[in-house]
């Protein structure tokens, strides 16, 4: 998949600025939520004012991922008929996944739209390989504070705590080629931490992260974006290798390393996320 998701940056429905403003931010895809941004009290007039502008355009070439409320409040089932069959959306998230079931009942509203899943609880973690098979499925979210609710769990730089649910979930997008992206950062004004949470994150494999305020797009856009040393070995090895297997051989040596056609495989998906995040520009 072309589109790249190093950024994802939540939006409130509610706030008509906000939703104005981010139309020009540097976001890759921009999480409009009528979850839990929006107040009880605000939830139907949100639903109208995001309609309206998402119907007015501006978006460029983001995703643009529609949160709804769960099909268990009063404002789940309106919201999934309101966006479910909008052209302007590209996907609707839905909050706290438990089971493949729970995909199932919104696919059955919205028919054809992609559907992203908020993996933030302890049930969600168990059975996210099943979640991940849904066939509606396009992309995973890791909601790590309502995830850390509910282990009981200490906040801690490493992040230890997570690690069980980050992995499982990693592992099942993997399987069955989801899009899936990290947890949000909440201390917006401390760059550093989110600068090595990014780089943790990019490092165990996640697409990118979800982000609570515009100041903290610049850090994970150039953490989950390739670095030019990476561009230039990945060019490097994919000429070698073709250089090899021209002269019959299976293998290249790249700075003192063997490259094989697995690494040529992993070099050719980073120069085309190279040429995507480029076009997003």
């Amino acid at each position: 998949m072309n589109q790249p998701f190093r950024s994802v940056l939540y939006i409130p429905g509610s706030k008509e600025r906000a939703l104005d403003k981010a139309r020009g931010l540097a976001a890759d895809a921009i999480i409009f939520d009528l979850e839990d941004a929006v107040a009880p009290e605000e939830k139907l007039a949100a639903r109208d004012l995001l309609a309206a502008e998402l119907r007015a355009g501006g978006y460029g070439a983001r995703a643009r991922i529609v949160r709804v409320n769960g099909l268990d409040t009063v404002w789940g089932a309106a919201d999934i008929a309101a966006f479910g069959a909008m052209a302007e959306v590209d996907a609707l998230l839905i909050p706290k996944v438990n089971t493949a079931t729970d995909l199932e009942a919104v696919a059955h509203l919205a028919p054809g739209k992609p559907l992203w899943a908020m993996m933030e609880t302890a049930m969600g973690m168990l059975n996210a390989k099943q979640i991940a098979a849904h066939p509606a499925l396009a992309g995973m979210v890791m909601g790590t504070n309502d995830l850390a609710k509910e282990l009981c769990s200490r906040f801690r730089s490493d992040r230890l705590a997570m690690q069980a649910g980050l992995g499982l979930c990693l592992l099942a997008a993997r399987a069955y080629g989801r899009v899936i992206v990290d947890g949000v950062y909440n201390a917006f004004k401390d760059d550093e931490g989110l600068r090595a949470e990014c780089e943790q994150g990019r490092d165990m494999g996640f697409d990118g992260k979800t982000l609570i305020h515009p100041a903290q797009l610049d850090i994970a856009n150039v953490a989950f974006a390739p670095s030019e040393a990476e561009i230039e070995l990945a060019r490097r090895q994919i000429a070698a290798f073709a250089a090899a297997t021209e002269a019959g051989q299976g293998v290249a040596v790249v700075d003192g390393k063997i490259v094989e056609n697995l690494h040529i495989v992993t070099a050719e998906a980073l120069l085309a996320k190279a040429s995507a995040i480029a076009a997003m520009a």
